[in-house]
């Protein structure tokens, strides 16, 4: 059983920076649908098998654990290493530089101070 966590603790790492490169990027959908397909078809099904009908039992669920996240981890790995980084940069460059206006902050007590505009 120990192998299995050490297993898990690497692909867990792995999957927290790839989602966060995920998440980062503006790919939160991306990434939603990616651990949805990975734990619900994946992991869930694997888990049972091998828990339930191989009779693994908890050995089984922590199988189908770290199947879900090992696609997980390799589907997230497949967008990350599939993207064009520059065009990324381009993008944020020109948003960074395209001389937006600054909005004013809100005040969230819908007053103003009286005493500084008179000044």
């Amino acid at each position: 059983m120990t192998p299995l966590i050490c297993l898990l603790v690497f692909l867990d790492s792995l999957q927290t920076v790839l989602s966060g490169v995920a998440t980062g990027s503006g790919w939160q959908h991306i990434g939603a649908y990616i651990n949805l397909g990975a734990f619900y078809l994946i992991g869930l099904p694997t888990g049972v098998v091998f828990g339930f009908v191989l009779h693994k039992r908890s050995k089984g669920l922590w199988i189908g654990v770290l199947s879900g996240y090992a696609a997980q981890s390799a589907l997230l790995s497949l967008v990350t290493g599939a993207t064009n980084w520059r065009k990324q940069a381009n993008k944020v460059r020109k948003r960074i530089f395209a001389g937006s206006p600054r909005q004013e902050p809100c005040d969230p007590g819908g007053s103003r101070n009286s005493s500084a505009d008179e000044t």
